[in-house]
């Protein structure tokens, strides 16, 4: 057992030094890809948030369609620009994740639920029908972006060059 707890110990030694360069290096460049891609579509797209405006959190329910557009579409490829080279990830995590909260509440959120088991069938990638939701996919999102608003983008960003830099 005292062997087992050494080798254990060894190899921890070795992976928190990595894992402070690396280890949120693949959530950034997953959740970059994601908002990116979706702010991509946006940007080449139509604005379809006026179908769902009066489900929006406020203030979102109040600005005009076409503000909401504009900010949810350049936050998500500005955000995820600066997630790939970590550069301010505590501000642009932070923002994806209210912009997620509101995507859920406008988009992914049932029209209906009377019970945890409805609420639960929302939890879902596709929807069954426009009655049930499928916030999982943000939801995810929301619990990758946590971390890089607690822990910040690691050593291998911008960030940390940064505060080097100027500390």
């Amino acid at each position: 057992m005292h062997e087992f707890i050494r080798l254990k110990n060894q190899v921890t030694d070795k992976l928190d030094p990595a894992g402070d360069w690396v280890a949120l290096l693949p959530i950034r460049l997953l959740l970059a890809y994601e908002f990116g891609t979706a702010g991509l579509k946006k940007f080449n797209g139509n604005n379809w948030f006026a179908n769902y405006q009066d489900n929006f959190l406020f203030p979102f329910n109040v600005v005009p369609v076409e503000i909401s557009w504009f900010m949810a579409t350049w936050a998500e490829i500005l955000g995820a620009f600066c997630l790939i080279f970590g550069l301010f990830t505590r501000f642009w995590a932070f923002s994806l994740i209210i912009v997620s909260i509101v995507a859920i509440s406008g988009v992914h959120w049932p029209a209906d639920w009377s019970g945890l088991s409805e609420l639960w069938e929302s939890y879902a990638i596709s929807r069954k029908s426009d009655a049930h939701g499928n916030f999982r996919i943000p939801l995810l999102f929301i619990a990758m972006l946590l971390p890089l608003v607690f822990r910040g983008a690691g050593k291998l960003s911008l960030d940390h060059i940064l505060a080097r830099r100027f500390s």
